[in-house]
């Protein structure tokens, strides 16, 4: 008896998050413009945003768009009262927090891993929703605006995670990080700013436009 497989194509599209949003203005114009997801920095950064300016900002946006907070070794306490006081459906640690720790929380974690020269050995302990890549950069937790290992983040990909990609992503190296990388989305933060936590339309815009782009490159078959 011969079976028949029907193979069909579908687009898989590359999710964008733009990070480190500190202004109303900014994360009006970043939806407008088609992003997933928006990110809000509860840490020391020119970026840092505190929880009750977020949650203002967060009150205007329109559903069904990704509110990501993001921290770096903060109690699981307060990690829990600034999700409920700024409604955040996503939470992102980027410090050196524990499978342990991120298992804790209602909402979706995404774990971010600095890159060196191979994949950290740690990486499948973590049962989380994503795993973010960014660059290595002695004493800094991500912002540092270096392209991080394309190489090493494809091999991480590769075993199946859910991948965004990080570091040093700009309007100008994003298709090619794409196409070298086929990520599930794509972090961007002073690669679309004019200065640290104030965002360009223009890079913003070209930023975007380059990403969708690339889209109808990355098919997936399905049986």
């Amino acid at each position: 008896m011969k079976i028949l497989l029907i193979c069909s194509k579908s687009f898989a599209m590359v999710r964008i998050k733009v990070c480190g949003i500190t202004n109303r203005e900014d994360a009006l114009l970043s939806v407008d413009l088609g992003v997933d997801a928006l990110g809000f920095i509860f840490a020391p950064s020119p970026r840092g945003i505190t929880p009750q300016k977020a949650k203002k900002i967060i009150q205007v946006l329109p559903p069904f768009i990704e509110r990501v907070g993001v921290f770096v070794n903060e109690t699981s306490w307060k990690v829990k009262t600034v999700a409920k006081l700024c409604s955040l459906t996503c939470l992102q640690f980027h410090g050196d927090e524990s499978p342990h720790y991120c298992a804790q929380f209602n909402q979706k974690v995404i774990k971010s891993f600095s890159l060196k020269d191979k994949i950290p050995k740690d990486i499948s302990h973590y049962q989380v929703s994503a795993y973010l890549v960014d660059t290595f950069l002695k004493g800094k937790r991500g912002g540092t605006g270096k392209t991080c290992n394309w190489e090493i983040a494809r091999k991480i990909r590769n075993i199946g995670f859910s991948l965004i990609l990080s570091g040093g992503l700009t309007p100008d190296n994003v298709g090619e990080a794409i196409t070298k990388v086929k990520p599930y989305a794509v972090d961007v933060a002073s690669g679309v700013e004019e200065k640290p936590g104030e965002k360009s339309e223009k890079k913003l815009k070209q930023f975007i436009q380059n990403v969708r782009g690339k889209d109808e490159t990355l098919q997936i078959t399905h049986f």
